[in-house]
């Protein structure tokens, strides 16, 4: 018998596009070499558009189809993308401390590339207190690390996003990638920074058009690389490197955004170094 793949367990919403969600997370484990592993925390109803609802599932649900892989099979990464509710969330962090030696990787999914407003206020607490803390690494775009950095005391003029990497470090995660997707700037800047501060710094040309899933490929593509042995420098960068490359392959099937081709490999017959550059992922 062959030696198995790394698994990888995801716990996220289904997302009927297939563009984000636990789909997404699939086919970019997939595609990296790892067996993806589900559970199932939400269903939308959505398009390539936006999110127009969610049904949080029972958090007993979640926690049990979670408990009944981990008693089965050896898991070698956590990935967390939408949760869908407090209870959820309170549900995943007692499963997981059970295994602290498992890495997570957290994708704080606050709303849709739409604007859809995907966690509440007091979802967001229930983050910081219960994830962050177990956190190996989390993935913000910077308008989510705003929203998880903000204090009582801040006025309206929000910190820099290397303040608030400082603060979400404070509250127990290892990593902050925090990618620059919605800034406005000529280049996508995506910065990793650890206890010791900055860690790393790449920059990547953005591409035209707006992306579904792209937030959720970058995390999962993380996740695969370290369930394949790379350190979390060589993993993020990795995972950078195959999101841009399924943004570039990206189509777009709806009348909404563009959807990342994650197996885009499998239908490339050019040279695989062929453009090969400094380009970066750009959407959601």
């Amino acid at each position: 018998m062959s030696q198995p793949p790394p698994t990888v367990l995801s716990f996220a919403a289904s997302d009927s596009t297939g563009g984000a969600g636990i789909q997404a997370d699939v086919l970019a484990l997939a595609s990296m070499g790892c067996h993806p592993l589900s559970v199932i925390t939400a269903i939308t109803v959505q398009d390539t558009a936006g999110v127009d609802d969610i049904m949080a599932l029972d958090a007993d649900w979640v926690a049990d189809q979670a408990r009944a892989i981990l008693e089965d099979m050896p898991v070698n990464v956590f990935k967390i993308g939408l949760l869908g509710s407090v209870e959820i969330i309170a549900a995943i962090a007692e499963v997981i401390s059970d295994y602290p030696n498992i890495p997570l990787v957290l994708d704080p999914v606050l709303a849709s590339g739409r604007g859809d407003e995907l966690a509440s206020e007091e979802m967001i607490l229930a983050m910081r207190e219960l994830l962050l803390p177990q956190a190996t690494i989390i993935t913000p775009n910077s308008l989510e690390a705003r929203r998880l950095a903000q204090d009582d005391e801040d006025d309206e003029d929000m910190p820099d996003l290397s303040q608030c990497a400082i603060r979400l470090l404070r509250m127990g995660c290892e990593y902050v990638l925090i990618t620059g997707t919605h800034e406005n700037t000529s280049q996508v800047v995506n910065n990793l920074y650890g206890t010791d501060g900055l860690l790393r710094t790449d920059s990547w040309e953005r591409l035209a058009g707006s992306y579904h899933g792209s937030g959720c490929t970058l995390a999962s593509a993380i996740a695969a690389g370290l369930a394949n042995g790379l350190s979390i420098a060589e993993g993020v960068y990795e995972a950078q490197e195959y999101t841009w490359h399924t943004l570039k392959a990206g189509f777009r099937p709806g009348m909404g955004q563009y959807l990342p081709d994650r197996l885009f490999w499998a239908r490339d017959e050019a040279d695989p170094e062929e453009g090969k550059k400094q380009d970066g992922p750009d959407g959601d």
